[in-house]
């Protein structure tokens, strides 16, 4: 872990060249205050849950097991509970009940009479597999509109072996792998109805440690680069479909007897559904979090309906510009970053009543930091991207505030280039057929603040990847604040 540690800390430095050449006039930092929450003597901050309850109270999860309560009027905290096993995920149920996502069980607990600490711990649901492999997290829960919970199930590493003791039936059909599924439903998404039954609910995943939904209660679920996973990805999920890692495939009913990475690449690929959006591995996200919606309604900037997703290994976070084309979810992604207050280790993240941004630092295992920070808007508007839409001959950037002519129109401002990550077994993907793409035109729009670029080519699978100039506002005394925007264009529009 040292050695992979610094190896991205010689990455990052072996980027600061070009990432000094993109720095904006502007920045983020100028809008945004980042707070540092002090934490309990003695507590390890390896956060792995966070949450508001309805009385105001913040509740966070942390890796060794406790469960602690902070009053942001008092800035006290006090322990809820505690020798929870790995809780990576909370849900809040009322001011004395929340639900939490341990390794080896989703469990209610609850606060019966009113002294503030948990006294009733009950299982609502380990209707799934544990072998014992250290890798075999688990994610979760959240709820949609209906009531119904939604978790997600790690799969085991062969950098480890499994217990002589395990949960569920084995079964070593995809052990074989880099990644494997030795026990029920790992590597999927899992809905528990109100009905109290988990079922099965979506298959293809290796390490999806963020579950989150928009404001149209569509499902998203982060993964991490790996094998089959060229680089991280966001997947729009639905029921039923297969998203690209083979292990988890055993389960399903209907999959034959075979060993799933013996199947030809092709035929893979050819099941799967596609990710929504592609992160650039090293220099955009190496290990995305938690996707959350900007619910807000303007407490947080000019971002509100957009969501945003935590990495570990940068100092921001990911603002998620979806849009539906030929009747799927793809978009583009963007930095928001807060200033050098910020820490690695973005894993959750969540919206305060205020309006702040709370985020969770955790580094059990990965590159990261400890801790928790609060990030509260200053009340003055950026110039920023607000949207990026697929057109049939290249994109419309929309910004949040109308630009200068001058700047807006200068072709020079505008550099795209397009790539693609090769799905196939090995773990991870260069960039391959990498090409730059000419901007031919760019029209301007009556109230300054849309763009449409035409460009030389359009082709779906790839990444294209804008690295903007100096555009300022109309009046020149803002910069655009964040320069690198990268759609995933799966497919074109008509």
């Amino acid at each position: 872990m040292k050695i992979l540690k610094l190896l991205s800390v010689a990455f990052l430095f072996w980027q600061v060249p070009e990432a000094k050449a993109l720095a904006p006039k502007d920045s983020a930092a100028t809008y945004y205050e980042v707070e540092n929450i002090p934490l309990p003597d003695g507590l390890i901050a390896e956060t792995g849950a966070i949450g508001f309850m309805p009385d105001g109270r913040f509740v966070a999860c942390f890796h060794r097991g406790e469960v602690m309560m902070y009053s942001p009027k008092t800035k006290k905290w006090k322990r809820f509970a505690e020798g929870l096993h790995d809780p990576l995920g909370v849900l809040v149920v009322n001011n004395h009940e929340i639900l939490v996502m341990q390794r080896p069980e989703l469990t209610r607990i609850t606060d019966t009479d009113g002294d503030g600490e948990a006294d009733d711990y009950q299982t609502v649901t380990d209707d799934f597999g544990l072998s014992g492999n250290y890798h075999e997290f688990a994610f979760g829960p959240i709820a949609d509109k209906q009531g119904n919970l939604y978790i997600s199930l790690n799969l085991a590493s062969n950098g480890a072996g499994i217990r002589p003791e395990i949960r569920g039936k084995y079964d070593s059909l995809s052990r074989p792998g880099r990644m494997y599924s030795c026990v029920p439903y790992r590597g999927w998404v899992m809905k528990l109805g109100k009905d109290g039954k988990l079922k099965p609910f979506a298959v293809g995943f290796r390490s999806p440690n963020g579950l989150g939904f928009d404001a149209e209660g569509k499902l998203y679920v982060s993964d991490n680069q790996g094998d089959w996973l060229g680089t991280s990805k966001l997947f729009h999920v639905e029921e039923g479909k297969f998203y690209g890692h083979p292990a988890g495939l055993i389960w399903k009913e209907d999959f034959p007897r075979v060993v799933p990475i013996t199947l030809p690449v092709a035929k893979l690929d050819s099941m799967r559904t596609k990710e929504s959006i592609q992160f650039p591995h090293g220099y955009f996200a190496n290990s995305p979090t938690q996707p959350v919606l900007d619910n807000t309604g303007g407490k947080f900037g000019p971002f509100s309906g957009q969501m945003l997703i935590g990495d570990m290994d940068h100092k921001y976070v990911i603002r998620l510009l979806m849009e539906e084309v030929d009747g799927a979810m793809q978009g583009a992604c963007v930095p928001l970053s807060f200033g050098a207050k910020m820490r690695i280790g973005n894993n959750r993240l969540v919206f305060a009543p205020d309006g702040s941004l709370w985020v969770g630092q955790n580094d059990h295992g990965w590159a990261g930091a400890r801790g928790i920070q609060r990030i509260s808007w200053k009340g003055q508007t950026p110039l920023d991207v607000m949207a990026m839409n697929l057109t049939p001959k290249g994109f419309d950037l929309t910004f949040t505030l109308p630009v200068d002519k001058e700047t807006a129109l200068e072709l020079a401002n505008y550099k795209f280039r397009r790539f693609y990550y090769e799905y196939h077994q090995a773990y991870g993907s260069k960039q391959f057929d990498v090409q730059d793409v000419a901007v031919k035109s760019v029209v301007l729009s009556p109230d300054g603040k849309k763009v449409s670029l035409e460009l030389a080519e359009m082709k779906p699978g790839y990444v294209y990847e804008l690295k903007a100039g100096d555009i300022t506002s109309e009046n020149g005394n803002k910069s655009l604040i964040n320069r690198l925007l990268c759609y995933s264009l799966n497919r074109l529009k008509k």
